[in-house]
């Protein structure tokens, strides 16, 4: 197949992003023919670039709800379907959700919506949970076929009537596993805990590093992976604190398995998500998991056996977990073991990779089926 992988923003390192490099690889390295839309290009594109795939950017896509850009861009993703005629449209994230199923539709190219995480979950801001169910319906009329990387965003989009059920398929998300060497073999005593995520909203470091603050008389420090908007603004409420000589900001980094090999405990502070990257290459890793209650983290973390799951803005039970895990260090261990068992059981990456092929084989069948007899794909006119 040729398959256009179209994302709203490549300029970041986010677990879409991750998502969309991975499975793009492993697309070419199975026969398949990929090439990334995306606005900007980053850390992400020149990875594919340098394995082989072709990217392009779109000038006129932007983040932000622009009638008259967003007119553009769907002009412009237009004339990029009619000149390179793919077999499937694959969409990630909400903007290129939503273009991508109108510039399918306009062309006769079928798509697929990978929903990470629905921009009407609950934790996200009323007004805007409102705006995306409407347009979500909408798109759900014209989608070919909808990828949810969770159970729970299965529900939420059956409970919110996005599509009917028989086209909409729960792949959870994966990545691909790592060498032994790689696993957690933290090489000082000091118990250090990670978090993997973008200084933005939904991640919420103010609550872990408050959380923290109140937890200074135990050992511990913290690296905090990522880069964002709200980087500075977090940096600065660090520098304040009595904790700044025990929180490193490391940055967008490429060598996280090596980073999650050193590290003792996984956190991840979050009000609303899908279903993470980060907790998922944490779980590989072999590490224990602390995490918010939010999503689909029900399906990645088995509470007691692989971590702990924290009610959303419950400090004293995420202080009361960490120090648990803190003043026992078997107990950690025996979490992590749980986690690598769980990934090998549930979240190998080939078997994500083998049912995202069969539904874009699924939606592409239906479409040519659909096809009244003698007619032309117009994307694939001369």
């Amino acid at each position: 197949m040729k398959i256009i992988q179209f994302i709203t923003r490549m300029d970041d390192v986010g677990g879409a992003q991750v998502h969309v490099l991975d499975l793009s690889l492993s697309l070419m390295g199975a026969g398949h023919e990929v090439i990334v839309l995306s606005m900007g290009s980053g850390p992400v594109t020149d990875e594919l670039q340098k394995n082989g795939i072709r990217c392009e950017e779109l000038t006129h896509l932007q983040l932000k709800i622009n009638p008259m850009q967003d007119w553009l861009a769907l002009n412009e993703l237009c004339k990029w379907l009619k000149r390179l005629k793919p077999d499937i449209l694959a969409t990630h994230s909400s903007k290129a959700g939503m273009l991508g199923r109108m510039a399918g539709k306009i062309c006769r190219v079928p798509t697929v919506f990978t929903a990470h995480g629905w921009a009407f979950s609950e934790g996200v801001p009323e007004r805007k949970r409102r705006v995306y169910t409407i347009l979500e319906r909408y798109a759900g009329k014209i989608s070919n076929g909808i990828i949810t990387v969770s159970d729970y965003d299965h529900q939420l989009a059956l409970k919110h009537r996005i599509i009917h059920e028989s086209k909409m398929q729960t792949i959870h998300n994966s990545v691909p596993d790592v060498p032994e060497n790689l696993r957690r073999n933290p090489l000082g005593s000091i118990p250090k805990l990670i978090m993997v995520a973008r200084f933005a909203s939904p991640k919420d470091h103010r609550f872990l590093l408050m959380a923290l603050e109140s937890m200074r008389e135990l050992s511990w420090e913290l690296d905090l992976v990522g880069d964002g908007p709200l980087m500075k603004d977090i940096k600065d409420m660090v520098a304040r604190s009595s904790i700044a000589h025990r929180v490193h900001f490391l940055g967008n980094r490429r060598n996280i398995p090596e980073l999650l090999a050193d590290s003792h405990l996984f956190v991840l502070i979050s009000r609303h998500e899908g279903l993470p990257i980060s907790v998922i290459e944490a779980m590989r890793a072999g590490l224990p998991i602390v995490a918010s209650d939010v999503g689909g983290l029900r399906e990645l973390i088995e509470e007691g056996k692989n971590g702990f799951l924290i009610p959303r803005n419950d400090t004293n039970t995420f202080i009361q977990k960490v120090k648990t895990l803190i003043a026992d260090p078997q107990l950690m261990k025996q979490m992590g073991q749980c986690s690598r068992t769980q990934y090998e059981s549930h979240f190998l990456f080939e078997q994500m990779r083998d049912q995202t092929i069969q539904m874009y084989q699924t939606v592409l069948e239906s479409s040519i089926r659909k096809r009244p007899v003698g007619f032309q794909n117009k994307s694939r006119e001369v």
